[in-house]
């Protein structure tokens, strides 16, 4: 299967729950599978993106506290409606622009550069290892069975989604809790990885505009890595039309059906 191929198949059976759009009917994710990444550590070019979004946030937080951000503010209500206490849980926007004004994290170039576009555009955005990831993304609303795999205090542990908390799924497991709280280590990127699926989760007031603007820095950025790397996208929210991508790529707006979700999954 080609590299375009395999993109393709990817965003095609990606799909989002409709209580997700009963939540929040002005949800929409942004998928982007990057692929031909020359795979590094962070190095220069990474470490300018995050000085660059470090200095407009700090800037931002001058005037106004983070939780006086239209996005911030938005995600802390919806964290509130599933049940969350986003004083407690933050979201990832939320975590990054506090971090902002000590100092974002150095992580690894890829996680930096999508770091540094995430604070900057103000949108929650996360990475995952498309070579350790099994079939397409789904989001759904949890039952309470749904297996997490991460850490605790350097040792191996499995939690289970809260019942009704948004969880971004592949078929061996929950990849984020909380919509955009916690990502986990089994497809967490690294120096090595060379495909990627990107997500970027919007709600209103963030504008259409403004989150295709995000994807197409976060594109261009990774463009630059090398001429080999190639992207494809694809929107996911609660209408069915269709709309041009500004790069010449087509971006495809679907509705969510509940029977294109997993059995075990349905509600």
């Amino acid at each position: 299967m080609s590299v375009t191929q395999i993109a393709q198949t990817v965003l095609q059976a990606a799909r989002v729950a409709p209580e997700i759009f009963q939540l929040r009917s002005d949800y929409r994710a942004l998928l982007i599978v990057v692929e031909g990444i020359p795979p590094g550590p962070s190095d220069e070019a990474s470490d300018a993106l995050l000085q660059e979004a470090e200095t407009y946030v700090q800037n931002q937080l001058s005037k106004t506290p983070a939780t006086g951000f239209p996005h911030i503010a938005a995600w802390r209500e919806t964290y509130k409606a599933f049940g969350a206490k986003p004083q407690k849980t933050r979201n990832s926007l939320e975590a990054l622009t506090r971090r902002a004004e000590g100092g974002l994290p150095r992580v690894n170039r890829l996680t930096d550069i999508y770091n540094a576009i995430s604070v900057k555009h103000q949108i929650p955005l996360g990475g995952e290892d498309l070579d350790k990831y099994i079939g397409s993304p789904f989001l759904i609303r949890a039952a309470g069975h749904e297996q997490f795999q991460t850490f605790s205090a350097g040792e191996p542990q499995a939690e289970s989604a809260a019942p009704g908390e948004p969880v971004w799924c592949d078929d061996a497991g929950v990849t984020c809790r909380r919509w955009n709280w916690r990502q986990g280590p089994r497809t967490a990127l690294t120096d090595e990885t060379t495909r990627v699926l990107f997500i970027l989760d919007a709600l209103a007031p963030l504008s259409d505009e403004s989150l295709v603007q995000a994807a197409d820095e976060l594109v261009s950025a990774l463009k630059r890595l090398s001429s080999g790397v190639r992207a494809s996208r694809r929107i996911i929210d609660a209408s069915a039309p269709n709309s041009p991508d500004k790069s010449g790529d087509s971006i495809e707006h679907e509705t969510a059906y509940k029977s294109f979700l997993r059995p075990e999954y349905r509600g």
